[in-house]
């Protein structure tokens, strides 16, 4: 569906940086410790690396994949991928040399750009490692630490030459792709969703003024910028309204608080998970006075949590929302006055210009309060899965609704609140966590001959994986510790199950497949206990 519409904001991505370079050229637009940039800066580094990048070769279309933490350099990355017209790929951090090989093989990149010191790993080497050849189509460049023998961040952008934008950037629309994002399917292959410039600024700009982000707003961007929370709801909003973004590169309770207190931080998002971090720590010694909004979701919301964040962290306004990577990353949204049970118990109402039905079986409207799968139509939808129609004809009706998977119940005043997933997927501290694609992974180890994974409660992270194994007969059985082990050197942690049982086998109905529910009932009993 096109962005187009009666949209009168910036259609495209680089578009909405040069109207903040003009609407607001002196204000901050990025701290990164040192480093202030304002929205004029931003513009011309952008229009610095878009040039690097055509004469790199880069042309627009082609894909380009960002595997690094959050900073400037990432961002000013993305914003020159856009500019030269270009399609941005980026990699989680948390995801090994295999994993994120599959997505760069699958999206076709040809360039990676990357950084071989962030908590001691060399993402270039563990590329290299896994797949030597992928590693030898690839340009690798340098955001931080040693390049080897790739290309530094400084020796890169030394390729642009002078001059004003490109023609790539010129010709852009809000219809043409800017980037794929990853995002695992049920059947354990992870899926690139396709997302677009005009999807992009319009959901944001419908999300800022939904959530109540406002110009002058600083904002400490935990989310990784691998994501669509920190990517679009992070990045691209705070261009969009004129906020400041701080990004974080991991969240740790001290490091976050003494950044809220020197810059004077309004905007802090994040999963319950962060917030309940923050209310268990002794924040006596910070100044968190300046805290104002925030938004949270990707898990159940207690209402006591939403109570405590206001009164015990001091923010004025708490907002819960819904979406997926496949929406641009926004279905629907508590409007940031709405009363503490509705903004606790639901996931508020879409936003404009999106549409929201739940179906029952048959794919009729289901009666309010009753449950069935959310289906969601509008400009924010994916334009569909990268090389993949099979699976784009799967999750999109002929008619442009996304069946997202998940059941959900609408009240009468059309608040949404999601129920149940009909997809496996459990959510580890905001992360999504596919047991297809963990259970293909364990099946790896040479003592696993079958596993399934279902989520379970967890106090810290809303939920974790437990493993069912049935180990082979001709191989010694390695502990639930052992094979815990070695799942954290294979799979991203947050993937990685916290606990394992060793069966004699697994509950089947009478087509074979596993009940993953009688699974589920007997797990959560065990960790109760």
């Amino acid at each position: 569906m096109s962005a187009a519409g009666s949209f009168n904001g910036p259609p495209t991505v680089p578009a909405a940086v040069r109207r903040a370079a003009s609407l607001w050229p002196d204000a901050e637009a990025i701290v990164d410790g040192d480093q202030r940039v304002t929205f004029a800066e931003l513009a011309t580094e952008m229009t610095r690396a878009a040039r690097a990048f055509a004469a790199s070769g880069v042309r627009p279309g082609d894909r380009v994949a960002v595997w690094a933490p959050n900073s400037l350099s990432w961002i000013i990355a993305s914003f020159g991928i856009y500019a030269a017209g270009a399609v941005m790929v980026p990699i989680n951090t948390r995801f090994k040399g295999a994993e994120a090989a599959h997505v760069l093989r699958t999206s076709g990149a040809r360039m990676l750009l990357t950084v071989t010191d962030f908590l001691g790993a060399d993402y270039a080497g563990m590329l290299s490692a896994d797949d030597a050849a992928l590693r030898e189509e690839l340009e690798i460049v340098v955001l931080s630490g040693d390049p080897g023998d790739g290309v530094s961040w400084s020796s890169f952008l030394a390729r642009a030459a002078g001059g004003g934008p490109l023609d790539a950037e010129t010709a852009l629309g809000p219809d043409d792709s800017s980037d794929i994002i990853f995002t695992s399917g049920t059947t354990g292959t992870p899926k690139g969703a396709m997302l677009t410039h005009g999807a992009s600024t319009r959901t944001y700009v419908a999300w800022a003024e939904t959530v109540g982000l406002r110009e002058g707003d600083r904002y400490a961007c935990v989310y990784p910028f691998f994501h669509t929370a920190g990517l679009k709801s992070g990045i691209l909003a705070s261009v969009l309204v004129g906020a400041t973004l701080v990004p974080c590169p991991v969240f740790e309770v001290d490091t976050v608080m003494a950044l809220v207190a020197k810059e004077r931080i309004t905007m802090l998002p994040g999963p319950p998970a962060l917030y309940q971090s923050l209310l268990n720590a002794d924040l006596s010694g910070y100044d968190s006075s300046s805290l104002r909004l925030a938004v949270t979701g990707a898990a159940s919301v207690p209402v006591d949590l939403v109570r405590r964040i206001r009164t015990d962290l001091g923010f004025e306004s708490v907002v819960t929302g819904y979406g997926l990577t496949e929406t641009t990353g926004t279905v629907s949204m508590c409007r940031h006055d709405d009363p503490v049970e509705v903004i606790a118990n639901t996931c508020g109402r879409p936003i404009p210009g999106v549409s929201v039905r739940v179906v029952d079986s048959s794919g009729a409207d289901a009666p309010p309060g009753e449950p069935g799968e959310v289906w969601a139509k509008g400009y924010n939808v994916m334009s569909g899965y990268f090389s993949n129609p099979e699976a784009t004809a799967e999750a999109i009706t002929p008619d442009g609704w996304l069946r997202t998977g998940d059941v959900g119940v609408l009240d009468s005043a059309g608040n949404l609140k999601i129920t149940d997933r009909i997809k496996d997927m459990f959510i580890v501290g905001g992360f999504n966590a596919y047991p297809a694609e963990i259970e293909n992974l364990l099946s790896r180890h040479p003592a696993v001959a079958q596993v399934a994974v279902v989520g379970v409660p967890d106090e810290r992270l809303g939920e974790v994986g437990y493993a069912y194994v049935i180990p082979r007969a001709d191989t010694a059985v390695p502990s639930a510790d052992e094979l815990i082990a070695w799942c954290r050197n294979e799979m991203a942690n947050f993937k990685v199950p916290r606990h394992v049982s060793f069966v004699e086998a697994l509950p089947l109905n009478p087509s074979g497949k596993v009940l993953k529910f009688e699974l589920r009932d007997r797990a959560r009993k065990a960790v109760a206990r």
